[in-house]
This record gives C-alpha cells, sequence and structure tokens, in this order.
C-alpha cells in the first residue's frame, strides 16, 4: 500500500464497503456523539467521515488531536446505513472505521476557524492565507480560476491563435498608470520597468509575421486598489490579430467569452449576439462606459426642456431624467432612500415627480414645472400613469456618475433588474483625446497606440477633442473586463498622434524606438483586446471583491502580510545597485 494514502477522501463509495484502505488528511471537525468519535477528514478531493470507538488506540490519538492537523489513517470501509446517508456529500453513504493514525503535521491554535465562514478580518485572513485557502468557498474560488485559464488556452488555441511569452523586464511605457521600476546592476543609475502590459510586444509580434498572438500576461501597475482592480500585479489574457479590422475582433472574443461564461457561469444565461454601444451614447443613457445592462432602466438628457427655466435648481445645467415605471405602489419610504442613495453618491438630494391617473404630476418638485415642461416631459419621457420620473442636474461628468449608479439601484429596487443573467456589451467610438481640468493641456484619454479613425487627415483637419479612436471595451454587468483597439502601425499617423498629446518628435523617436524602427519594415494593420482574468473569474464567482478569487493577493495597501513583503534593502545591497534611499519627512 502507498506510503500515505490508497484512495483520496472524495473517492470512496458504497461500492468500496468491505476494502481496507488508507487515507491522508487534514482534521477538518471532530465530533464526540454517545462516546463515538466522528471525524471528517479533508484533502483536496472531498471529505471523508471517519469513526473512532472508545478504548481503541485510534480514539485516543484523533481526540487529542487540534483541529487542520495532518494524519494518516488505516481503515475499512463500512456502510453508514439509510438513515445516516449524508446525501450533501459524494461519500456520504460511507465511512472509514478506524484501525490506525499516524500524526504527520500538528496544527497550532487556529487564529481563525477554518470550517465555517465567521466574519473574520480580511488582514487576518491574508495574513494566514494558507488557511484561508483550506476554506471550501476559498478553495473552489482559486479551482474555478485554474479551470477558467485552462479552458481560455483550449479554446485559443481552437480559434487558431499562438501563445507566446513576452518579457518582464523591458522599458518604462505611458499606460496611464505608475510603473514599477527595477534598478539595473549592470547600467548604474538606470531602471527597468515591470509591463504594465505586453503592449508593445505583441504588436512587435504582428510585424514579425504570427498573425494571431496570445498569451495569460502577468501584468504590474503602482496603483490603487479597487473592489475590482488588485493593486502590484494582475493577470489578463492579452490578444492579437493582424490584417484585422474592429469587428474581426470582436468575433473570437465574443464566441470565447459566451462559452466561458456558459461554461462555468451556473447555469446563468449569456445574452448574445454583445450590442455595440459608442461611448458618448452610454454615457447619456447609463451614466457610464461601465452600463450594467441588467437595470432595464435607461437615462434622458432633457437639458434642452430646462434653457431659459426660472427654475434654479435646473437652469443653466445638465440634467438628465431617468424615468421609472409602474411604481403605483411604492410608499413614500422608496422615494426617500432613493435620495439617500444618490446623496451616498455625492448628490446634494434627488428630484423626483410621480405621475398621477389623469396625467398630472406630483411630488416635491412639481410645483416649479410650467404646463409647456409638464407637455414636453410626457412627450420625450413617454410617461404614464404608475411611472416616477427621478431628476440629476449639475455638470456633465458629476450629473453621469451619481445619475448612472442611481439607474442601477433604482432598477433593483422597483423590479426592473434582470438577476441570473450575463449581459455583456461592446463599448465602442471612445474619444481618442481628452483635456486635463487643472492644466487645459490635451492627453490620450485611452491608449495612446490606438489608430485614430479617419487617420492622418483626422490629426491635421479636426478639433483633436473630436476625433475617435479605434478603440473598445468589453463590459458584462457593469464591470469592464477588457480594453483593446485597433492600432497605429504607420510611423507618421504615430508621430502626429503624440505631437497632438503634447510630445515633440524627438521624445516619441527615442521612447518608441524599438516601435517606430519595425513600423518602417512594413507593418501589417492590426488590433487586439486583453481581457482580465481575475475579473472574469470575479465574475464567474459571483465574488464582489476581486482578492476573492487570487490565490496570494496584496492588501489594499499593496502590503504582502503573509510573507512582509514590501521589505527595505541592507546597505550592501543598496550599494551594488548604485542606489541610495530617501524617505519623506513626518508632517
Amino acid at each position: 500500500m502507498h506510503r500515505y494514502r490508497s484512495h483520496t477522501c472524495g473517492e470512496l463509495r458504497s461500492s468500496d464497503v468491505g476494502t481496507d484502505v488508507r487515507l491522508s488528511g487534514w482534521l477538518h471537525n471532530r465530533r464526540d456523539l454517545g462516546g463515538i468519535l466522528f471525524i471528517d477528514l479533508r484533502d483536496h478531493y472531498g471529505i471523508t467521515q471517519l469513526v473512532a470507538r472508545p478504548g481503541t488506540p485510534a480514539y485516543e490519538a484523533l481526540d487529542k488531536l487540534t483541529k487542520e492537523s495532518t494524519v494518516r489513517v488505516d481503515g475499512k470501509v463500512v456502510s453508514r446505513g439509510t438513515e445516516n446517508v449524508n446525501p450533501d456529500l459524494p461519500t456520504g453513504e460511507i465511512e472509514v472505521e478506524v484501525g490506525e493514525v499516524e500524526l504527520l503535521g500538528a496544527a497550532a491554535p487556529l487564529p481563525f476557524t477554518i470550517n465555517a465562514e465567521d466574519g473574520v478580518n480580511e488582514e487576518r485572513r491574508l495574513e494566514y492565507r494558507f488557511l484561508d485557502l483550506r476554506r471550501e468557498r476559498m478553495h473552489r474560488n482559486i479551482l474555478l480560476r485554474t479551470s477558467v485559464i485552462s479552458a481560455i488556452r483550449h479554446k485559443m488555441t481552437a480559434l487558431g491563435f499562438n501563445e507566446m511569452a513576452t518579457p518582464i523586464l523591458s522599458a518604462t511605457s505611458p499606460e496611464g498608470a505608475r510603473d514599477f521600476v527595477v534598478p539595473s546592476r549592470l547600467n548604474p543609475g538606470k531602471f527597468y520597468a515591470l509591463p504594465q502590459a505586453p503592449q508593445q510586444f505583441k504588436q512587435l509580434l504582428m510585424i514579425s509575421g504570427f498573425d494571431r498572438y496570445f498569451q495569460i500576461a502577468p501584468c504590474f501597475r503602482d496603483e490603487d486598489a479597487r473592489a475590482d482592480r488588485s493593486p502590484g500585479e494582475f493577470y489578463q489574457l492579452d490578444v492579437e490579430m493582424s490584417f484585422v479590422e474592429q469587428e474581426d475582433v470582436f468575433r473570437p472574443i465574443e464566441q470565447l467569452m459566451t462559452e466561458l461564461f456558459e461554461e462555468f457561469g451556473g447555469g446563468r444565461h449569456v445574452t448574445s449576439p454583445f450590442p455595440r454601444i459608442p461611448f458618448r451614447e452610454a454615457m447619456l443613457k447609463y451614466g457610464s462606459d461601465k452600463p450594467d445592462l441588467r437595470a432595464q432602466l435607461e437615462l434622458v438628457d432633457i437639458t434642452d426642456i430646462f434653457e431659459g427655466s426660472e427654475f434654479k435648481a435646473f437652469a443653466g445645467k445638465h440634467v438628465r431624467a431617468l424615468p421609472v415605471p409602474d411604481v403605483s405602489a411604492q410608499p413614500r419610504k422608496f422615494f426617500d432612500q432613493l435620495g439617500d442613495f444618490a446623496v451616498s453618491q455625492g448628490a446634494k438630494g434627488l428630484a423626483w415627480v410621480r405621475v398621477a391617473e389623469d396625467g398630472s404630476l406630483s411630488g416635491p418638485i412639481a410645483k416649479f414645472l410650467t404646463e409647456e415642461n409638464v407637455a414636453e416631459l410626457t412627450k420625450r419621457l413617454q410617461l404614464a400613469a404608475g411611472h416616477a420620473v427621478f431628476f440629476g442636474a449639475g455638470e456633465f461628468d458629476e450629473v453621469s456618475k451619481i445619475m448612472g449608479a442611481v439607474r442601477v439601484e433604482a432598477a433593483k429596487r422597483a423590479g426592473h433588474f434582470e438577476e441570473g443573467v450575463f449581459r455583456f456589451c461592446w463599448i465602442v467610438d471612445f474619444p481618442m483625446y481628452e483635456k486635463d481640468e487643472d492644466t487645459g493641456a490635451i492627453d490620450f484619454s485611452h491608449n495612446p497606440f490606438s489608430m485614430p479613425q479617419g487617420g492622418l487627415e483626422a490629426l491635421q483637419t479636426q478639433d483633436p477633442l473630436d476625433i475617435l479612436g479605434w478603440q473598445y471595451d468589453i463590459v458584462c454587468n457593469g464591470v469592464e473586463l477588457s480594453s483593446g483597439a485597433i492600432r497605429n502601425h504607420e510611423p507618421e499617423i504615430m508621430l502626429k498622434a503624440f505631437e497632438i498629446a503634447g510630445y515633440d518628435r524627438e521624445t516619441v523617436e527615442d521612447k518608441f524606438a524599438g516601435m517606430l524602427r519595425a513600423f518602417r519594415f512594413g507593418a501589417p494593420p492590426h488590433g487586439g483586446i486583453a481581457p482580465g482574468v481575475d475579473r472574469i473569474v470575479m465574475l464567474l464567482a459571483d465574488e464582489p471583491n476581486i482578492r476573492e478569487t487570487i490565490a496570494f493577493p496584496l492588501n489594499g495597501n499593496a502590503q504582502d502580510l503573509m510573507m512582509g513583503a514590501p521589505t527595505e534593502l541592507e546597505e550592501a545591497r543598496l550599494r551594488e545597485l548604485h542606489l541610495s534611499v530617501r524617505k519623506p519627512q513626518p508632517k
């Protein structure tokens, strides 16, 4: 018999009754019922119930062990009997009567309970992550991640893509976030950058003639944590294709996402095909470029209705309305709670009216609306009895943010929210440039390597803020999974695009020498995308926080509490790297 096990803890069935077996695993739980000891033994594959009877060496050994100790047990498989079957376990028809026990690894007192979700704080969980990962939910999440990545590889290969690896040590790049930098010992005073994304390298692979590339790529960004973003490092499915236009990129990615979410989504429906929504339309209708389409309500721009109005709350401001049908049965509390929610999102309040049976409007602001206002609102919003309308007014971005959140919350509270589905969409036609609110300078709004719609002529003749890029995002249930673009592969267009963003020719030639040199040797039109693996798994696992789907994440302050990173370097090591440390002065 094998030194540690003849079977796993998820393997034994009623057909094994009478068999002598050896199992190894963790002491998951222990119960003493009428002098008989029942032990749940757990390994990677499942749980098997052990039985130890009083007066036996096995009873004495198991009774003294702490939970989560690892043991090897020898015993005989016996039937539980019909009345004692546990239908929740694959091994629930049998138990193992233990004859011999060997302690393999004793467990110290536990910092938190493993066999139950006991509300332990995240910092403690991350400090003892190796214990946290023993919990059923976390174990399931990490295995889901493994299965998803394996499926991605198989599906991408079947779609004709070639898996390739790109460098980890590279040069800094203006991707929109801070780089993690690595000092070079052999090149004093110079630094590598860890890749925010393998953007330039995957483009160079297209120029090298490889046509269809993919990679499960580690990416590194020195940015703050969010529920849907892990600080430090993350993984994405990097994809690039040659001789393609936008729709050519969409087709395989849409097929991949549909298959992945149908296979691992637990029966939740995937709506297909994915709608294409222009960026500006998304901001007007949904208040966000990451719209949650499960919310079956839309915002309406009614700014023009109140131009020149004497109603000061709306006059001279951007005004967005949210019509909500079928709220006639909702109490005043419904409106007050939505108002409180709007305040939590940064609003000063939430104006609203409701429509009576005769078509008249009532509510806090009804008295400020003229007959013309009411007539135009009724027509524009297609109001009918039982409707309510919520209003937001202010600067465009502020109103979009607040009313976008109110749209989803109102849909959930009013029964206009679709549960049990994955609603995807493509957000397209992003502005190529944006204006910095503080400096007024023009900068890239999205990916600086994107091809502008209209090419060089658009860059030379149009207002930069009117130029659209061949850029796109894929969004699912209000979560941005990916950004992508058709790339700028022509040197003169690239130089002009960066010139508009404030980069002179010499700077661009210096920073992107490898890219520009490659472009000058026959670059194919190409495009790509990079869906976030962590976010895909987060949605499939139905977890609110991305760290619940990563084996060893950093905490919100980009610290590894388990391993103690980041750490200080000894002076000798700093000298070897030609570095000195200047710490911030205490305030």
